[in-house]
């Protein structure tokens, strides 16, 4: 049909205003002029992140290879440029003075100090008088806690109390610069390039803001310093605010540990620990790290320090453990020790929560003294009796400074070929009797192992 001219002007306009409709709709297109008074489109950043310099030259290297890791996984651009771009060396990390740069495992507290030193502050009146006030003051949370986690409320202290000191420590360290130090330091580089996508996550999942990533030393963050990656699996927002607010938020970091704590098998109302009394001419070297029934450590002689009857809450497995070896106090452990050492691998530090834990609810302990006579060894004394404890063929593992439970094993070993009490106690007098039967062989004439 031809149209009139009247009828034709008006089909031409409405077509163009539909056009125009339609390229409203569909919004500019990059590359296209811009319409004037719009800004320019322009397409999303590619390529490399390009960084100022951090003026340490192996980390620069490893920032542009880890970043371009993580675009080529798929994270967030924006986020991982935010988490890198500030980064520096630390002297803790990347110095060269020796005296700063200490951040070996067998420095730490835990692990250098003889266990009587090392309890003095979780067990000191002030740490427990203040957990005991945090109960005081939140009945009611601690008691939400307990109910919807299953774990006992003065082990939530303890450990809070453990970790910061209640909140007041929490570490003032960046997350992502701490754990890039890590990496490019390189001993542990895997694990803090883990941890460092963790923190990634974290932000790109909205879980937390990149203005709240505050860490320790070692990139454990919050008022019960979980690692990036145990955050990711366990933190929880309590509050229901829609973040896991484990630095600021007092609820959320303690329902985190509970449910850290639950998930690592954590059992309600059974005891961590029990102090014991043992027969005369107890065999020490039942001291091994095995589990046993009740029934055969009571077959064997042992009895609570306390008197009466074992009260294990359902529990029917248990290790015994000499802190101190023979002359020191001698504890049943029990699972909820080995669930303490999921947060912290240190048979010191495990025993450290269910101390205070018990301090707080008003059971004091141990009841055998220390046997502070002794002369418990240093790191560098621990490196030496590990030497000839491996040399003589009694397998102590690496030889790191660090009396784990495969050092004291090896030195029952040698103790027991020896006609001594086995305990596996590394005392000077053990140190000097594995010398002397080494041909005074030391650690200076063995090859190290990792530390």
């Amino acid at each position: 049909m031809i149209q009139t001219g009247i009828a034709r002007t008006q089909w031409v306009a409405a077509a163009a205003m539909s056009a125009l409709l339609a390229s409203c709709a569909a919004g500019p297109q990059p590359g296209t002029p811009p319409v004037a008074g719009n800004p320019p489109v322009t397409a999303p950043a590619a390529g490399a992140i390009k960084y100022t310099s951090s003026g340490h030259a192996a980390m620069d290297a490893w920032r542009i290879d880890f970043s371009s890791r993580a675009l080529e996984a798929g994270h967030d651009r924006a986020i991982v440029e935010s988490l890198l771009s500030g980064i520096a060396p630390i002297p803790l990390w990347l110095g060269s003075d020796m005296r700063v740069a200490s951040t070996g495992i067998s420095d730490q507290a835990e692990f250098s100090k003889p266990i009587w030193d090392y309890l003095k502050v979780p067990l000191g009146e002030s740490r427990i008088s203040n957990g005991r006030d945090r109960l005081a003051i939140q009945p009611a949370l601690f008691a939400d806690l307990e109910a919807r986690y299953g774990v006992d409320r003065q082990v939530l202290v303890a450990i809070w109390g453990m970790e910061t000191s209640y909140g007041a420590v929490i570490g003032n360290f960046d997350a992502g610069n701490v754990l890039a130090n890590m990496a490019v330091e390189g001993r542990r580089r895997t694990f803090a390039e883990r941890e460092l996508l963790a923190v990634i996550k974290m932000v790109e999942r909205g879980d937390a803001e990149r203005s709240d990533l505050l860490a320790g030393w070692a990139g454990a963050m919050g008022q019960t310093q979980f690692m990036p990656t145990t955050y990711l699996a366990y933190a929880e927002d309590f509050d229901g605010d829609g973040h896991k607010d484990v630095w600021k938020n007092e609820g959320d970091a303690l329902a985190s540990a509970a449910n850290y704590l639950k998930k690592s098998g954590y059992a309600m109302g059974q005891p961590w620990g029990l102090e014991v009394a043992v027969p005369a001419g107890f065999d020490f070297s039942l001291a091994d790290g095995n589990e046993r029934r009740m029934d055969t450590w009571r077959a064997a002689g042992l009895t609570p320090i306390a008197g009466g009857a074992f009260e294990t809450g359902g529990a029917d497995f248990s290790q015994l453990w000499l802190p101190a070896g023979a002359e020191g106090p001698k504890y049943l452990l029990f699972n909820n020790f080995t669930v303490f050492k999921a947060y912290n691998n240190a048979d010191s530090y495990a025993f450290a929560v269910g101390m205070a834990g018990d301090a707080i609810a008003g059971k004091t302990g141990p009841m055998t003294p220390w046997p502070q006579h002794l002369r418990p060894l240093s790191v560098a004394d621990i490196k030496t009796l590990q030497a000839g404890l491996n040399a003589r063929g009694f397998s102590a593992g690496p030889v790191d400074g660090i009396p784990g439970r495969q050092t004291k094993l090896a030195l029952q070993g040698f103790q027991k070929s020896r006609g001594l009490v086995a305990d596996g106690y590394p005392t000077r007098e053990m140190l000097a009797l594995v010398i002397a039967g080494n041909g005074g062989v030391g650690v200076s004439s063995v090859t190290d192992g990792p530390s």
